[in-house]
């Protein structure tokens, strides 16, 4: 790629607008194909393969906002159709660490603003060609001045004016994906991605949750967060880590490798408020490989919410009382947390149809999450939104609220709980739970008692 970023809004729309066009005329051309006597399922697989290649393309060229709108529908893509799933996941999955690189002449131009124009002095060598592209950044191998391995990560020229322009012009995404996920609450989806990638422009921010995590997790038997080596607001060099990424062992590992890989991820993300006092919120496979002695390495943390006082005890609560069919326990918990707008009564139908599947997750030593089960809760989940009676859903919609401390806890446990789906994997919940679930084991029980 021959240049930065495009900045401007209207260059950026321009290239939205063309995969819009280029929508619509598929669409045309598939009505033509159905009239000359091709089916509507293959039409459907004909056009899906070809808009995923598109939005490949334009996403991983525009970086920013919408690389990581990419990124986040490559983890979703799971709840789709097989049929319409698979060229997607094929195709956005490359966003994660196969965009279009700049040129190493745009990475050293970086390098001299934010290390100083005799920055090559800090590295033994450096790799002019990126090894992975993040949404706001491509990263590159190097050996750093005392012989370690390091990673670089480079913030794209023109990336915080990109992301500061799709503030304003993302609902012209939401307009495009909307077609794509149906039944998903975009506009919700997107402006999350927004907040939580301008939060990760400041790669200083990032270095300090890194460092916070990597002291924790210090010595770790089953946990690897590299070490900040430098950083500035738009570089950040860390240790190198080796290992098989996440996304490789869902697309080919072993079904050991997957067990373990899962039951890692699943241990990471409830022990972190517990041993961290944090939440690393950016769950995609692309961050997390599975090392050669068992670890899970962990990369990646301008997205990271501070939970000073661990995670809050409601959500153990409600299952534990969920699990005991104790449902109007369960149900004034759920009130009391505030996921219901003040007075507003629940109706026990929301505690009482999710019993069945609490108990299958945390009922048994090992429960198996797999594609199949990530899209019977989805859909289970959009039969209580959309109901059979419409106005009847809206109005109860507009009574339900998300407190802001769960936000960060709703997207890093949605995330892990899809990406244990694509692994296809055995996880050991409910001992997971009864360790770091604050509410999970009743006060006074010998469980508990045992555990204090």
């Amino acid at each position: 790629m021959g240049e930065d970023i495009p900045r401007k809004g209207w260059r950026r729309n321009a290239k939205l607008a063309s995969f819009s066009v280029g929508v619509a005329g598929r669409a045309a051309a598939g009505l033509g194909k159905r009239l000359g006597g091709k089916s509507q399922d293959e039409v459907n697989v004909e056009m899906a393969v070809r808009t995923a290649e598109e939005l490949f393309k334009v996403l991983g060229e525009l970086k920013g906002v919408a690389m990581k709108v990419g990124q986040l529908l490559s983890i979703y893509e799971i709840a789709l159709p097989e049929e319409i799933a698979a060229p997607f996941r094929e195709q956005l999955a490359k966003l994660q660490d196969e965009a279009p690189p700049l040129p190493a002449n745009r990475i050293h131009r970086v390098l001299d603003q934010q290390l100083g124009t005799r920055w090559r002095e800090r590295f033994q060598s450096f790799g002019d060609a990126p090894v992975a592209a993040a949404s706001i950044g491509q990263v590159h191998r190097a050996v750093w001045s005392d012989g370690r391995p390091v990673a670089v990560k480079v913030q794209y020229p023109g990336a915080d004016e990109a992301v500061r322009s799709d503030l304003r012009t993302i609902r012209s995404l939401s307009k495009l994906i909307k077609p794509i996920l149906p039944q998903m609450d975009v506009d919700t989806l997107l402006q999350e991605a927004v907040d939580r990638t301008e939060e990760e422009l400041n790669y200083r921010q990032e270095a300090d949750n890194q460092r916070l995590f990597a002291k924790a997790y210090r010595g770790h038997p089953r946990f690897f967060v590299p070490k900040v080596l430098a950083s500035s607001p738009k570089v950040l060099v860390s240790e190198w880590i080796e290992g098989v990424s996440l996304r490789t062992i869902i697309a080919e590992g072993s079904q050991a490798q997957r067990d373990l890989a899962a039951e890692r991820l699943l241990e990471f993300t409830v022990a972190s408020p517990v041993v961290v006092k944090a939440l690393h919120v950016d769950p995609h496979p692309g961050n997390f490989m599975l090392m050669d002695d068992g670890r899970l390495g962990v990369l990646d943390f301008g997205a990271a919410a501070q939970y000073p006082d661990g995670l809050p005890r409601a959500i153990g609560k409600c299952l534990r009382l969920s699990l005991a069919e104790r449902f109007d326990e369960a149900t004034e918990e759920f009130q009391a947390a505030g996921f219901l707008r003040k007075g507003e009564p629940i109706p026990e139908h929301l505690i009482v149809k999710y019993a069945p599947l609490v108990e299958e997750i945390f009922g048994e030593e090992r429960f198996h999450m797999s594609r199949e089960k990530v899209q019977e809760i989805v859909g289970d989940a959009t039969g209580i939104l959309l109901g059979e009676n419409g106005m009847r859903t809206v109005q109860f919609g507009r009574k339900l609220n998300m407190p802001t401390e769960y936000l960060m806890i709703g997207r890093a446990l949605s995330g892990v709980g899809t990406i244990i789906g694509q692994l296809d994997a055995d996880v050991p919940a409910r001992a997971l739970a009864e360790q770091w679930l604050p509410g999970f084991v009743e006060k006074g029980s010998a469980d508990a008692l045992s555990r204090a």
